[in-house]
């Protein structure tokens, strides 16, 4: 899959694939059933490696009637200080998943956010959720890789 093969108006193209990259490369590796830590610790190996920037468990200030709350969202990475990754390790994503990170892109105002659900069964997933100009869409995109 190259750039140019995803969806015309999909946002951050070049950033999508690289990300996507990096998923593929610690699935080539280390495959699907370890826990969340374990590709979370791979993912900042692999995205320095690969000179994608990445900072991981950024806490995501909220608010409520002007004020800060003590509470944070901590999603697994900010890449290109654009873009939610959020990793999991499950027989299924659920709707919870889903909106985690949907939460995630409105505290944070990010446009686009990316699931990667490193499954415990034979398959692993990406969903992107993009969110343009202060709409959520749903997930558009799904990109699968198997043994």
């Amino acid at each position: 899959m190259t750039p140019k093969k995803l969806a015309p108006d999909f946002v951050f193209k070049d950033e999508c694939y690289a990300i996507i990259g990096a998923c593929f490369e610690v699935y080539k590796d280390k495959g699907c059933g370890f826990h969340e830590p374990v590709y979370q610790e791979c993912f900042g190996i692999e995205f320095e490696h690969s000179h994608i920037p990445a900072i991981a468990l950024p806490g995501l200030a909220l608010e409520y009637r002007g004020r800060i709350l003590n509470q944070k969202y901590f999603p697994d990475f900010v890449c290109y200080a654009e873009i939610i990754v959020e990793l999991k390790a499950v027989s299924e994503l659920s709707d919870e998943h889903r909106a985690q990170v949907l939460n995630y892109l409105k505290a944070g105002r990010f446009a686009l956010g990316l699931l990667v659900n490193f499954v415990i069964t034979q398959n692993c997933s990406t969903n992107a959720m993009p969110r343009r100009v202060g709409k959520l869409i749903p997930p558009t995109n799904q990109f699968l890789c198997k043994r």
